[in-house]
């Protein structure tokens, strides 16, 4: 195989057909306002479709799907990595390119990956949000974070944070409370809800097997709970909101 001779080949049909891709400030816009959590901005981005606009993106296979799926993990990885450089915690950014790029396999349409990149960088962009608007606080309201995010398929304790943190349980309620504006607990369950609405979604566990993982009492504790908070039960939000074609 001639790889020189098809690259020149390649390069002169392209040359001759005027294809270009898309400016790099473009790009880099994008990844910016993800990693600084300017929701407006990647929301618009992605009602205008930019992604899947066919306009300067680079042609990494002949079949469409295949190419979109491969900018996609393209994209997730930029995303990651401006996000971890931008204060995202290491392990949270990894899990959350592993889950998407894992999702992109059940894709079949390119509506189905147009979806799922919207998703997954409106995701990231929540994150860095939040982030950015915690970024004054404590390394010991962060390690508290970072093991609730860890942890929630177990029963979190404040016990638990006091001794991971090396503070007592009640200096550290009150730190939290006071950095966040959240009760310790009610900033774990609310961490749980949001769980449980990924997997509502982009799953097919069974509710029951839902709320043994998120450790929830029982199951009508974890509907209960579910439906106060979000205002559905948590099979109706899967009604609503499960991406079949995903």
């Amino acid at each position: 195989m001639n790889l020189r001779k098809e690259w020149y080949d390649q390069e002169l049909k392209q040359s001759e057909e005027a294809l270009t891709h898309r400016p790099l400030e473009e790009e880099y816009s994008f990844y910016n306002a993800v990693s600084s959590g300017d929701m407006d901005f990647v929301q618009k981005n992605c009602d205008q479709n930019t992604f899947t606009n066919p306009e300067g993106m680079g042609i990494l296979s002949t079949d469409h799907l295949t190419n979109l799926k491969y900018h996609f993990v393209i994209t997730v990885a930029m995303i990651t990595r401006q996000c971890v450089t931008a204060g995202m915690e290491l392990e949270q950014a990894y899990r959350l390119s592993d889950f998407y790029i894992l999702k992109l396999d059940s894709c079949m349409s390119a509506e189905g990956v147009s979806q799922l990149h919207h998703s997954m960088a409106l995701d990231f962009t929540g994150k860095m949000a939040l982030i950015k608007k915690s970024s004054v606080i404590s390394k010991y309201v962060i390690l508290c974070m970072d093991y609730i995010y860890s942890h929630l398929n177990t029963r979190i304790t404040i016990q638990a944070l006091s001794e991971y943190t090396g503070l007592s349980p009640s200096y550290i309620s009150r730190l939290f409370k006071k950095e966040l504006g959240i009760a310790i607990s009610d900033y774990i369950l609310e961490k749980k809800i949001e769980k449980a609405e990924n997997l509502l979604k982009y799953s097919d566990y069974s509710l029951i097997d839902i709320a043994n993982y998120l450790a929830f009492s029982s199951q009508s504790h974890f509907i209960q709970t579910f439906k106060k908070a979000v205002g559905l039960t948590p099979s109706k939000y899967r009604n609503q909101f499960y991406h079949a074609s995903w």
